[in-house]
């Protein structure tokens, strides 16, 4: 059966406010996400899109908590972006949470929906353990970025 959800955290050498920013203004999601730029509208309900090279991904901003906690929810491989809206059976919800820690940031990473999408087991697993990889690196990239 596949696992629901990920979890991350990590401990960033940044004040907050500096890794709020990293995480949710688009010239710096474009940067250490994505490599080929971003657009963020940040408030609940609005649309985020991410870059690469190859590919690009929309999602939909879900909670706007500064500095504290951020949120969104975007198609997963299993399921085209084919216009429609974002719902459990075709997205996962990505939730950041960032804790002050003296002058440091604990930033925690959980993205959860893997077992509720609308596919079959395998596909459903392969979506989770690809981003299981995922998260892994672009959260070092971020630890890299915002440091």
């Amino acid at each position: 059966m596949t696992q629901d959800s990920i979890e991350r955290e990590v401990t960033i050498e940044a004040p907050v406010e500096r890794v709020w920013s990293v995480i949710t203004e688009a010239q710096h999601v474009g940067r250490w996400f994505g490599d080929a730029g971003a657009e963020v509208d940040l408030r609940p309900g609005g649309e985020m899109t991410v870059r690469w090279s190859d590919n690009a991904a929309r999602a939909r901003v879900e909670a706007v908590e500064p500095p504290r906690r951020f949120a969104w929810r975007w198609f997963h491989y299993s399921h085209g972006d084919d216009g429609s809206e974002h719902t459990p059976e075709n997205s996962t919800l990505v939730e950041f949470t960032l804790t002050a820690e003296g002058d440091s940031t604990r930033l925690r990473v959980v993205e959860s929906g893997f077992a509720g999408l609308a596919a079959d087991e395998q596909v459903r697993t392969s979506d989770y353990e690809g981003n299981v990889r995922g998260w892994k690196a672009e959260l070092g990239e971020l630890v890299e970025y915002a440091e």
